[in-house]
């Protein structure tokens, strides 16, 4: 059995002042693992964001290259987590042992891919404007900007990628990156996996001589609006509900210091399959979206929830077959009780709704989610029924037919903000709906063409984002490495000397960045 201790993760220490007490379950039985984690009190809140913000002046100054170092020791630590560890994920989250293995690689990876952004410098965003002094009718002074860490982040971790979203997932890489100290509020859904990963973290800060405080981990229900609200947090990062993030929107608006919050959280991902592809391949594209469906049963942020496509026989025979394959697919096990209520509270409201009716599924009943098929009248979006616009965080999905390109567009055009759109088409369909493309652009973060949303790359173009209330800013991305300006702001240096300013600014470019100088790219020094 691993030792864990369920105290809460303080300015390098390990602290448990409190009385109260959670345990963290199995997701598959119900039974309670036999460890204990103690809620952070309001003090232990308040010392892990001073903390933080103990560590920030130093840790933000550090070279890039040392930033760089801590990243790919947590990711060393990370992949050295082994058979025990994804025995314990999998009690904790009903994953399968392959899945958790994957993500665990996914975890470092992102780790690694930020250290490769610290190294090649263009996070610093550097631009130089020379001094003019001949310039009439007035001399142009010299001035130089680049970015800078925001100061303490507090982030908060997903239940569906126990890893990948969570204690040392993407929210907390990229602020690290950025220079910020970060305050996790581990989920309760997953404890145990949180203090593993966190224990991870705290060697690899150890043998990179990071800052005490650099990473903070608290426990406990009720605490993560001290978090939010503690005027040395300088930003937040979110994964989750609509109702969870809004909450969290609305606590650091009403802040002395207002503060930003990047808040992923929620999605139906419109898929629409357009004529010339669903007469060339109807029939597969059924059985493919029906397992994308279905992927984790369901709980992925990208499951493709909403079906769209223009009456005809050959439509109401795809709605047949997929009907068919959602119905072969078994039952599975949720994340947790939590995630199963919410399913079953959601399909229950499609069942209830008089313009909804059921295609393919059995019975939502039992401790597993039961994948599920619905057909919804196109008027429910039309006339902006909200029950269309809300994810149902699950294996089910809901199709929607329309009379005619026009009423698809205007169908598009009633949806909220979404994290993914996508287009099944046959290169006739993309000319004849062409107008399709730049409707979705407005709706989505990411447009896809031919392939389904339920996986998404770690990369440098990725965009896991959106209009609102797909994020609550639609400007960033939660994965993929712009993901680190989401935690950097600018700072403009008027007439300061070469010696005084930061290296990234200096003539001599000693870090050998691309800059933008005087209008033109350059990563000369300069003359």
């Amino acid at each position: 059995m691993l030792n864990l201790i369920g105290h809460n993760y303080i300015g390098g220490e390990r602290r448990a002042a409190g009385s109260i007490q959670h345990k963290s379950l199995d997701a598959t039985s119900g039974e309670a693992l036999p460890y204990l984690f103690t809620q952070a009190t309001p003090e232990e809140v308040d010392a892990a964001a001073n903390a933080a913000a103990a560590a920030y002046p130093r840790y933000r100054n550090l070279a890039a290259v040392r930033r760089a170092e801590f990243l790919d020791a947590i990711a060393d630590e990370i992949d050295a987590l082994g058979d025990d560890f994804v025995a314990l994920v999998t009690r904790e989250t009903a994953l399968p042992a392959a899945r958790i293995q994957g993500e665990r690689g996914r975890t470092s990876g992102q780790m690694r891919l930020f250290a490769k952004v610290l190294r090649r410098g263009d996070f610093y965003a550097a631009r130089i404007d020379r001094v003019l002094p001949e310039r009439q009718p007035l001399p142009r002074p010299d001035l130089r900007q680049y970015q800078i860490g925001v100061g303490p982040v507090a982030v908060f971790g997903a239940s569906n990628f126990p890893l990948a979203f969570s204690t040392a997932g993407g929210d907390t890489a990229s602020a690290l990156a950025a220079g910020c100290p970060v305050v996790f509020k581990a989920h309760s859904g997953h404890m145990a996996t949180a203090e593993c990963v966190a224990d991870a973290i705290i060697r690899a800060a150890n043998k990179t001589d990071m800052p005490p405080g650099v990473f903070n981990m608290i426990f406990g229900s009720g605490v993560g609006e001290a978090l939010v609200k503690h005027p040395a947090i300088q930003s937040v990062g979110f994964t989750g509900s609509l109702k969870g993030g809004r909450a969290l929107c609305d606590l650091a608006a009403a802040r002395p210091q207002p503060i930003p919050v990047f808040a992923e959280m929620s999605s139906v991902n419109p898929l629409v399959l357009l004529p010339g592809a669903l007469q060339a391949r109807g029939a597969s594209v059924a059985k493919e979206l029906a397992a994308s469906v279905v992927l984790g049963c369901g709980q992925f942020c990208t499951n493709p929830g909403l079906v769209l496509g223009i009456r005809s026989a050959a439509f109401s025979a795809f709605i047949e077959q997929l009907g068919d394959a959602i119905a072969t697919h078994p039952a599975q096990t949720m994340l947790n009780a939590g995630t199963l209520k919410s399913y079953t509270a959601g399909v229950a409201q499609l069942h209830e709704h008089a313009l909804v009716s059921h295609l393919a599924g059995a019975e939502q009943t039992g401790k597993q989610g039961v994948p599920q098929l619905f057909k919804a009248d196109v008027r429910m979006l039309l006339d902006g029924d909200h029950l269309l616009q809300e994810e149902v965080f699950g294996p089910t999905t809901i199709v929607v037919e329309v009379a005619d390109k026009a009423e698809l567009t205007r169908a598009l055009q009633s949806m909220h903000g979404q994290l993914t759109a996508t287009l099944i088409a046959e290169r006739d369909d993309l000319l004849a709906y062409r107008d399709l493309l730049s409707l979705l652009e407005e709706k989505a973060g990411r447009v896809l063409l031919n392939g389904y949303p339920t996986g998404v790359e770690v990369c440098d173009s990725m965009v896991h984002g959106g209009p609102y209330p797909a994020t609550s800013d639609a400007r960033g991305t939660s994965v993929g490495t712009l993901a680190i300006h989401r935690f950097l702001r600018p700072v403009c240096y008027q007439n300061y000397p070469d010696e005084v300013l930061p290296e990234a600014l200096q003539d001599a470019n000693p870090l050998g960045i691309q800059r933008l100088v005087d209008g033109a790219y350059s990563r000369d020094p300069l003359n």
